[in-house]
């Protein structure tokens, strides 16, 4: 029987004249892997602080089991800015002895992308003054993470950590046997580490088995039973329930039962995007061309980031840009928008950005543009626009925007200066969505936002109708909201990924494993000759075939995403049904032929 850690027992906690926290009552018990989900301001870090004893609750009473060893990473460390990496990380250890402990190694190797801490100017000697807020919070995860402890109790651990980091972290914690507690709003992390879940809402806490896609189902449930109108059972967590158990590859295993009630549940759900339609519709707003970009080179003051970048943006492209810190995605964006600024006049170090004369950017920076604290919330909104089109016959005025987007009628009034760090994000996202652009930049556009805001972003990104180009280290927020992944490995180029996130992560460790010296290299054969490398004009042109491969390839996927559901309503007419089976077979041959044809043209561009 698993020994019980914390026990909280009717704890209760006030600020001001709110309840954030009333007469809750929960256990950790060893081998726990608890995921804690709910609104910004609803209490998850007041819950976990006083969970972790940083916080005394009103009343009631928070207990630990005898000789308990807390791990805790809070939003805020508390490092000592005079010591060195080394010092704090890994304490007196000699060399050879933290050298020799696996534990660390992987550590180090996982945060930092090396035993040398590649990235920071002296390593491990490295004094922790000056860094950066990120670079603090990797450096108070890796001492943590060092430690023996029975439970974790971390709070945003994924903040700060790029796509590798993220799906490193997973796997360690999977493999601790440590209990943990996580606030966090990544919700592929959450499938993937946690098996029970607590869902903060209204001063009250809910229990879930399973990871999050598990909660989601299990809410949207309850949330169905409950419902007395049909209106109230069509939801946004029935939609994303949808995309969680339409997308591949299934996030979670449960028990057949509740894969059958799911189904049911969701079986007159549409797909999230109608993407034919949109693609229509974002054609008749940009014409044939967005962005053309001919053997562009990128810079960042002095350094080189891309060369010989030949790219399209076209209509309708929905592209996830992934890649390693500083090869140069926000950079790479930068350049596109100052070319958009200035309707192609500023064009790059080398090459040539072509802008489509109809071409109407929004691009949200990391940076939150302050705006006067003394507006109010719906004020600031309506400086933009009264009303929106959202496409397709939807219009919605600045007050229902700022409603879906979580300001409720009484928050609309509240003054800037007053909101959060996440809420300022919300309000910079719905304002460049008034100005009704027709292409989206969003550069990480989840950063403080919780996990319903981040729904509701999905929900209406779903209808938007444009070319939108998401970086993000958010892997869940890609998968839901784009089309395409593109990657920025470091090696100065611009790769499509067939396969998405996996394949990248993919690449990146087969790069890194070329990147180790072996202890005996093996001589080369004198038979083999070297490659010839092709003529620019060859590669150009090879590039420009590829782009029209990843063309034809989407409209296979559109044609066959429309074959399924014609399949689906002629169920009962077998003549129909074998007709289009035949069709989609060999539409299936033909994209087989061209992905090999896409990997032959990947290797030569």
């Amino acid at each position: 029987m698993a020994v019980n850690l914390v026990n909280v027992e009717q704890v209760s906690k006030v600020y001001g004249t709110r309840a954030l926290l009333d007469g809750v009552s929960l256990g950790v018990s060893e081998g726990d892997r608890i995921g804690v989900v709910g609104r910004n301001g609803d209490g998850k870090t007041t819950l976990i602080r006083m969970l972790a004893r940083l916080e005394e609750a009103d009343s009631g009473r928070v207990t630990h089991s005898g000789g308990l060893r807390l791990g805790v990473l809070t939003q805020h460390d508390s490092l000592d800015p005079r010591a060195t990496i080394r010092h704090e990380v890994i304490g007196d250890l000699a060399d050879h002895e933290w050298a020799g402990s696996a534990k660390i190694r992987d550590v180090l190797t996982g945060l930092f992308g090396g035993l040398a801490l590649p990235g920071f100017e002296h390593g491990l000697d490295t004094v922790i003054a000056p860094l950066s807020g990120g670079e603090r919070r990797r450096i108070a995860l890796a001492k943590l993470l060092i430690a023996e402890q029975d439970l974790i109790v971390l709070d945003e651990p994924t903040n700060h950590l790029d796509v590798e980091g993220i799906s490193w972290l997973a796997r360690h914690l999977r493999a601790r046997r440590s209990a943990l507690v996580c606030v966090t709003h990544d919700r592929w992390f959450l499938d993937q580490v946690c098996t029970r879940m607590w869902d903060v809402q209204r001063g009250t806490v809910h229990e879930y088995e399973g990871g999050y896609s598990d909660y989601v189902f299990a809410r949207a449930e309850r949330e169905r039973i409950a419902a007395t109108e049909e209106v109230k059972r069509q939801n946004l967590m029935r939609k994303e329930l949808a995309w969680l158990r339409r997308g591949a590859p299934a996030r979670t295993s449960k028990p057949r039962y509740r894969i059958e009630a799911a189904n049911e549940l969701i079986a007159d759900v549409p797909p999230p995007r109608d993407t034919s339609e949109l693609m229509k519709f974002a054609n008749a707003r940009l014409g044939k061309t967005v962005f053309d970009l001919e053997d562009v080179t990128v810079q960042a003051g002095p350094k080189t980031l891309l060369t010989h970048l030949t790219w399209q943006l076209g209509p309708g492209d929905r592209i996830g840009l992934v890649g390693v810190n500083g090869a140069g995605k926000t950079s790479l964006l930068r350049t596109l928008a100052e070319a958009a600024r200035t309707q192609g006049d500023a064009q790059p170090a080398a090459g040539k950005v072509v802008v489509g004369k109809t071409v109407k950017l929004a691009y949200l920076s990391q940076e939150v543009h302050e705006l006067n604290p003394n507006l109010r919330v719906l004020e600031a909104v309506q400086q933009v626009r009264d009303r929106v089109d959202l496409g397709k016959g939807r219009e919605m005025t600045a007050g229902q925007l700022c409603e879906q987007f979580g300001f409720s009628k009484e928050k609309q009034w509240t003054p800037v200066g007053d909101l959060s760090g996440g809420e300022r994000r919300r309000l910079q996202i719905l304002r460049l969505l008034m100005d009704e652009p027709n292409v989206l930049f969003l550069d990480e556009p989840t950063n403080d936002l919780d996990i319903e805001t981040l729904t509701q972003l999905e929900d209406l990104l779903d209808g938007w109708p444009g070319s939108m180009v998401v970086i993000s280290h958010d892997r869940f927020f890609i998968e839901r909201t784009t089309d395409r992944v593109m990657a920025l490995l470091g090696d100065r180029t611009l790769r499509m990924l067939p396969r998405g996130i996996d394949e990248y992560l993919e690449r990146r460790q087969r790069m890194e494993e070329a990147a180790t010296p072996s202890a005996a290299p093996a001589p080369a054969k004198e038979t083999a000759a070297p490659a010839a490398a092709l003529s620019p004009q060859a590669a150009r042109a090879a590039k420009k075939e590829l782009q029209k491969v990843e063309r034809q390839l989407d409209k296979i996927s559109t044609r066959e995403t429309t074959l399924h559901a014609q399949i689906a309503e002629h169920a009962t007419d077998f003549e129909k049904v074998a007709k289009l089976d035949a069709e989609l077979r060999e539409l299936v041959g033909e994209r087989d032929e061209l992905e090999m044809r896409w990997l032959e043209l990947a290797e030569d561009a």
